[in-house]
């Protein structure tokens, strides 16, 4: 494979790396670039598009001389607005091709018109139709006691009108440890979880992780989590069932990110109708762990 210093930037998370000497992009990889541009960037891409095709055309028969009728022979304006109007089909019927060449130049723009159009369609429909999930995660991980026992727990909510299926829970720990060679290498960790499944997930839960013998995190502290540079990974996996497709959404934390001696404050309330009230402004409130000293920072 050729070397080309050229960086590839990528984006994990709050982390991004920076790919040099990979493969270099196929000219199929642009229909993915386009999908993974942000609305604002999307709209304009639409807009650097549409005003290229014309400017391009317009230079085209503003060199043409009097290839079109009833136009100023040499006038940019007129020109480029000549090519919107055919571009879009529209032919108000003021001006129409009136040599060869200007009938050439048209009929390629039509053409590419057609083309230009039935991507930019395909592209917002597969925007607007693709599924995501709508996950709010808690802004920190809260360590404390639970049952008695050490805890690791995260708040997850449901953003969505309507409820989830098949949910999956997944959280892994991720440090730097030194190994007998004396390399440093970062080694990754997945965590048992309660619950790491549920059939229906309408609102928020929080998933929980007992710290014990068994646990990676067994013996940890504030101290050897910022000495290791820890981070956690969480991921949801679910079927949206509007759209019956498979959707996943993830968020990271530092180790700054940690509460410790701490859990998440309640946010279901059961009404006198027997429903059950879920304040999602107190998604991200903690309190400390009442009648159990705080675990060790």
């Amino acid at each position: 494979m050729p070397r080309d210093r050229a960086s590839i930037p990528v984006r994990s998370g709050r982390t991004e790396f920076l790919k040099i000497n990979a493969a270099r992009q196929d000219w199929r990889d642009g229909y993915h670039w386009v999908l993974s541009l942000s609305w604002g960037q999307f709209a304009v891409f639409l807009v650097l598009s549409y005003l290229a095709i014309n400017l391009a055309f317009a230079a085209l028969y503003s060199m043409g001389g009097a290839c079109i009728a009833e136009m100023t022979p040499g006038s940019f304006l007129q020109a480029f607005f000549f090519s919107a109007e055919t571009l879009a089909t529209v032919g108000y019927g003021h001006q129409y091709p009136a040599t060869l060449y200007g009938h050439l130049i048209s009929t390629l723009e039509i053409f590419l018109g057609m083309i230009w159009l039935a991507v930019i369609t395909g592209l917002i429909f597969v925007r607007f139709s693709r599924p995501t999930a709508r996950i709010l995660y808690s802004n920190a991980i809260v360590i404390g006691q639970h049952n008695g026992r050490p805890t690791l727990m995260v708040r997850i909510a449901n953003l969505r009108h309507t409820s989830m299926v098949e949910a999956q829970f997944r959280l892994s720990f991720s440090r730097n440890e030194w190994v007998q060679e004396g390399e440093e290498i970062r080694r990754f960790y997945p965590l048992d979880l309660f619950p790491e499944h549920m059939i229906s997930f309408p609102a928020a839960l929080t998933i929980r992780h007992t710290i014990d013998e068994e646990s990676y995190l067994y013996g940890e502290t504030a101290e050897t989590l910022a000495k290791s540079d820890a981070y956690f990974l969480v991921s949801v996996t679910s079927i949206e069932t509007v759209m019956a497709a498979t959707v996943q959404s993830q968020r990271d934390y530092s180790f700054t990110d940690v509460r410790w001696g701490e859990r998440f404050v309640d946010i279901y309330e059961e009404l006198e109708n027997g429903k059950l009230q879920v304040d999602y402004g107190r998604i991200h409130d903690t309190e400390p762990v009442p009648g159990a000293p705080p675990l060790r920072p």
